[in-house]
C-alpha cells in the first residue's frame, strides 16, 4: 500500500470502535426520543402548542443575545445586518409567545421545510454509514424517507393540518429517529471491536 492511499480497514475499525465505545449513549438518546415521540403522538395539539412556545422562547432569547452582542461589536462590519437579524428574532419570538395558536400555521410551514431537510440529511447520514460499513444504516434511511413522506402529507392537508401537525409529526419523527438510534446502538454493542 502506498503512503497516499488511506488504510480503509483501519478507518473501518476506528469507526466500529467509536460506535462500540459509545453505544450506550446512542441507546439512551434513542429511548428518550421514542418516549417523547409517543407522548407527542398521543396529544398532538398540546405538543404543537409546546413546540410553538419553545420555539418562541428560543427566538426571543437568541434575538436578545444577538442584540446585546451586536451592540457590543457595533463597529464591526455587518452591524446593521446583524441588528436586523437580532431584532427580527425578538419580534418573531414575541409573536409566537403572544399568539402561539395562530403561530402554529406559520410553524407548520417551517416544520414542512424542516422535515424535507431532515429527511435528506438522514438519507445522506445513512449512506455515509453504509459506506463505512457501520451497520443498521437502513433504519436511518427509512427514517429519512418517512420524513419526506410526512412533509408531503402535511403540505397536502393545509390549512386544517396546522392545529395538530407539528405535534404529531415531531412525535413520529422522534419515534422513527429514536428507533433508528436504538437499532444502531444495539448493533454497535454486539459488533466486534476487533
Amino acid at each position: 500500500m502506498s503512503a497516499n492511499q488511506p488504510d480503509i480497514a483501519g478507518i473501518q475499525r476506528a469507526v466500529a470502535n467509536a460506535l462500540h465505545r459509545h453505544w450506550k449513549l446512542y441507546l439512551a438518546e434513542g429511548i428518550a426520543l421514542v418516549i417523547l415521540g409517543f407522548i407527542a403522538i398521543l396529544v398532538p395539539p398540546i405538543a404543537t402548542l409546546a413546540v410553538t412556545i419553545v420555539l418562541g422562547w428560543l427566538f426571543l432569547i437568541s434575538g436578545v443575545m444577538g442584540l446585546f452582542t451586536t451592540f457590543m461589536m457595533r463597529h464591526a462590519p455587518g452591524f446593521w445586518w446583524s441588528l436586523v437579524s437580532a431584532a427580527l428574532a425578538v419580534i418573531v419570538g414575541g409573536l409566537l409567545l403572544a399568539r402561539p395558536i395562530s403561530g402554529a400555521f406559520s410553524l407548520t410551514l417551517v416544520v414542512i421545510a424542516f422535515f424535507i431537510i431532515e429527511g435528506v440529511a438522514s438519507i445522506m447520514f445513512a449512506l455515509e454509514h453504509k459506506r463505512e460499513l457501520s451497520g443498521r444504516w437502513g433504519w436511518m434511511l427509512v427514517s429519512g424517507i418517512v420524513d419526506l413522506i410526512l412533509a408531503a402529507m402535511v403540505f397536502g392537508g393545509l390549512p386544517s393540518t396546522a392545529a395538530w401537525a407539528i405535534g404529531l409529526l415531531v412525535g413520529i419523527n422522534m419515534v422513527f429517529g429514536g428507533s433508528a438510534l436504538i437499532a444502531m446502538a444495539l448493533h454497535a454493542r454486539n459488533a466486534s471491536a476487533a
